[in-house]
């Protein structure tokens, strides 16, 4: 698995590459200071993975990671700052980012967040999780119709039209073929839609989007 490591500080940015070449599996493919760098580098090296500082001077790890998600070859961008805030989370995710951890995290969760993004799957540090339960709902549900709804109008078109089909019943598979897209682009749009609204299984992402309807009954 090949990563960028994006960081303004050279310190922070040798220290993960410092781990993550403990790992067999992965392969530290370049590194960036700043946003617009990291944007060339990705198009250089074609990462699988970037693990992206949020703030950086010139281009933020926000503005970046919004349009690296959109590339050509998007990779999956992981969101890894010392800013443990409510904001920084939901913006990272509102980006594009499929996982978000803080600089005090340890070693293995770094790699392991890595392997589980590449598996299609979202990764958030129990902290960034409790932001989020906090601003969505108390215990992870939803209490109210407008609490669905505004949640659902935080996905893009694309991420909700994978929603939609979720809550259908459709396999990744399935979706691919309905959408005209690869499996693997469906599990980056499904993390995304899985981050964003706080689920941690495909029920959770059906249930949210019933609820939104009108008549979305609680659960």
């Amino acid at each position: 698995m090949r990563v960028l490591v994006v960081d303004d500080d050279p310190y922070s940015r040798a220290g993960i590459r410092a781990i993550l070449q403990q790992a067999p599996d992965l392969e530290v493919v370049g590194e960036a200071a700043d946003g617009a760098e990291a944007i060339d580098r990705a198009s250089a090296h074609f990462p699988d993975v970037v693990i992206m500082d949020i703030r950086m001077p010139g281009m933020d790890g926000i503005t970046a990671t919004a349009a690296l998600v959109n590339a050509v070859r998007p990779p999956l961008v992981v969101a890894l700052t010392s800013f443990d805030s409510e904001d920084a989370v939901f913006r990272a995710l509102e980006a594009g980012a499929v996982g978000f951890l803080l600089k005090d995290t340890p070693p293995a969760d770094l790699v392991g967040a890595i392997r589980t993004v590449m598996a299609g799957d979202a990764f958030l540090s129990p902290r960034a999780t409790l932001h989020l339960i906090r601003r969505f709902g108390v215990g992870g549900r939803f209490t109210v119709q407008h609490d669905a709804q505004r949640l659902l109008g935080t996905l893009t078109e694309r991420e909700r039209e994978v929603a939609e089909l979720v809550a259908e019943g459709l396999t990744n598979r399935l979706i691919a073929d309905r959408l005209f897209l690869s499996e693997a682009t469906v599990k980056v749009h499904l993390g995304r839609v899985m981050l964003k609204l706080a689920a941690d299984t495909r029920v959770g992402v059906a249930i949210a989007v019933e609820r939104a309807r009108p008549g979305g009954r609680r659960r």
